[in-house]
């Protein structure tokens, strides 16, 4: 069972969301919060494995919601999907740059939502490595960012495959594409993320797409190929 916590300030967007996870098999909801001090309590109370998170609450926003719900989280840590109006959005910039595992538009679908849940609390990514470049390139070194920076190790705290690993990805190729570029097995791109995450205390692969971006690892505009 994937055990969900929904948080949303509208009741009948919040009540939907609930009843659709309630009715779907394997999943269980352990809890909905209204604002974002309600889901910061109730996360540490009930340990979910994902948590649907409005990004825009009253008391707490979504981003310091999910900055403290994974700061204060006992391992395995939940893993946080934003619920948003508009993609191109520096409030879901600032979540992801926080720690969130992706963003879902509100607008999407009844199977797309479900899609997403079990994607993310498996580890997978949840949609296209382009849409999160894409993110980020709008707002990296723009200032627009509302968190300050983040204290991270500096890079050299990666061997040279592992900072070759994490520019791919940043540059929007899947894990399968940045295999195919350096001769190794998808596994083991996994595993060199995996690693990279760990050595900068990153929670997801979209914070290390972040990272890359406000490192200067990757410039915005590069390309792909």
């Amino acid at each position: 069972m994937i055990r969900v916590l929904v948080v949303d300030d509208q009741f009948l967007v919040r009540s939907g969301l609930v009843a659709l996870l309630r009715a779907a098999p394997g999943m269980e909801v352990v809890g909905e919060a209204a604002d974002g001090p309600e889901a910061v309590s109730l996360a540490a109370k009930t340990r979910p494995d994902v948590v649907l998170m409005d990004i825009r609450l009253p008391g707490m926003t979504g981003i310091e919601a999910t900055e403290r719900i994974l700061a204060e989280a006992a391992e395995p840590a939940p893993r946080v999907l934003i619920l948003t109006t508009f993609d191109l959005d520096e409030y879901v910039y600032d979540a992801l740059r926080a720690g969130a595992c992706g963003f879902l538009l509100k607008d999407a679908g009844p199977e797309r939502l479900l899609a997403a849940v079990t994607a993310v609390h498996g580890g997978d990514a949840l949609f296209a490595p382009a849409v999160t470049r894409r993110l980020v390139e709008a707002y990296t070194g723009r200032g627009g960012a509302r968190t300050g920076p983040r204290p991270l190790p500096g890079l050299e705290a990666l061997t040279g495959r592992e900072a070759e690993v994490l520019r791919l990805v940043a540059r929007g190729l899947t894990n399968a594409e940045a295999a195919d570029r350096l001769f190794i097995s998808e596994a083991t791109v996994k595993t060199h993320l995996n690693r990279t995450m760990t050595k900068l205390g990153l929670t997801s692969r979209a914070q290390a797409v972040v990272v890359a971006y406000e490192t200067g690892l990757v410039t915005p505009g590069e390309a792909s190929e």
